[in-house]
């Protein structure tokens, strides 16, 4: 309690501090444009007046300097006054002393003021006085946490009946780290959250949108998640593969070279769930589908062969056809496309010797792909319950996440 309610107040603390500046801010820019606007109509205003103001006191200026003149003119001497009474005349005639300028009628000379509305201090209180909520009870919480090679599958609930979520966001962060990132925002409850690392501790949160709904809901009790399992990895060096850095995706390239891409160890563990996903490669659709492509586990490594379509491992092609130690079985699952995921799932159902089977170990194996699956059998004739994964490709463009 004394935990989340500190970082309450820190949050509601940094959020109003926040609040503060960028109002201050907009109050400024406001002010700003406004001072910005008396200046341009005091500008375009004023323009006309100046110019009339100076043509009345140039002609007021000129027809100070002619009665001047006209008055020398007068009381000269009487040699010169007769030249300079018809010099002064000429002027006279040139200078138009009866016209003045139009000067702009009163009403048409803007009068500026501010009109500042009282009602915005009201709105804003209003407002202010309803801005954020203390939640004691988020509407969902964290349920459930299930190792994965390399990853966490995280589920979480509802608490609330009387909320109706929409969508959830779940985030999370290293126990070293200081904030938390998004890893998931949809409608489901659960997710893999990928590229963990093993025995390190993760803190996980979670939140919900009510339907209709744009604010989020406050955020569950973090909770710590980690994986002692080691992530799943492709071996590298093999010719037509390329592998992302941390080795869990691989690429089918232009290479001519064929064969099976094996996994770095046998990592595959008996209870657990094998997931391979398709991804696009950089192009729109994967590559070209051929009969003798598979996805799959063995229980060793064996070079020389070009398919998972051979004794001691099950595969399923890219067309849906599904392989027991090379023989191909009659059900068949949907064709594997972009976006496709294929699982596979093993339990150890018989140990001990078997004369009716041939074999003294079985697994029971199920193989889904979009929505259908296929359970059988596999008889060995040995204790396996770490096994390999392995992929195999003829055509270039196939690209494969497995997790």
């Amino acid at each position: 309690i004394r935990e989340s309610a500190a970082l309450t107040r820190d949050v509601l603390e940094q959020h109003f501090s926040d609040l503060k500046g960028t109002l201050k801010k907009l109050l400024d820019e406001r002010l700003m444009s406004l001072l910005q606007e008396v200046d341009a109509i005091e500008q375009e205003s004023i323009k006309p007046l100046d110019e009339c103001q100076k043509l009345i006191e140039h002609g007021v200026s000129t027809a100070d300097d002619l009665l001047r003149e006209g008055e020398s003119a007068v009381h000269g001497d009487v040699g010169q006054q007769n030249e300079k009474l018809c010099s002064f005349t000429k002027k006279a005639l040139h200078i138009q002393l009866d016209s003045l300028p139009e000067v702009p009628p009163l009403v048409d000379v803007p009068c500026l003021s501010a009109q500042l509305d009282d009602c915005l201090l009201t709105i804003l209180k209003n407002q202010i006085f309803r801005h954020g909520t203390v939640a004691s009870r988020p509407p969902v919480q964290l349920e459930e946490f299930v190792e994965k090679p390399g990853g966490i599958l995280v589920r979480w609930c509802k608490v609330d009946d009387d909320f109706i979520p929409q969508d959830y966001r779940l985030q999370y962060r290293k126990s070293t780290a200081s904030h938390f990132e998004d890893v998931y925002v949809g409608s489901e409850t659960e997710f893999i959250v990928l590229h963990i690392d093993p025995n390190v501790d993760y803190q996980f949160r979670v939140c919900a949108r009510g339907d209709g709904r744009q604010e989020w809901s406050p955020w569950s009790i973090p909770q710590v998640g980690r994986t002692t399992l080691v992530p799943h990895e492709w071996t590298t060096g093999l010719e037509g593969y390329s592998l992302s850095s941390r080795r869990n995706i691989a690429l089918r390239n232009d290479s001519q070279s064929c064969g099976v891409l094996y996994s770095k160890a046998p990592t595959y563990v008996c209870g657990q769930t094998l997931t391979f996903r398709q991804v696009l490669s950089g192009i729109e659709t994967v590559g070209q589908p051929d009969r003798r492509d598979s996805l799959g586990v063995c229980v060793e490594q064996q070079n020389g062969y070009d398919s998972l379509q051979r004794d001691k491992a099950v595969c399923i092609s890219t067309n849906g056809a599904v392989f027991v130690n090379g023989k191909e079985m009659t059900n068949q699952l949907p064709a594997v496309t972009s976006g496709s995921t294929v699982t596979f799932d093993m339990e150890v159902v018989q140990l001990g010797p078997s004369s009716t089977e041939g074999g003294n170990f079985k697994l029971r194996v199920t193989i889904s792909s979009n929505n259908r699956e296929v359970v059988f059998d596999w008889v060995l004739d040995q204790c396996c319950v770490s096994l390999y994964f392995g992929c195999s490709f003829s055509y270039p463009g196939w690209k494969v996440l497995v997790f």
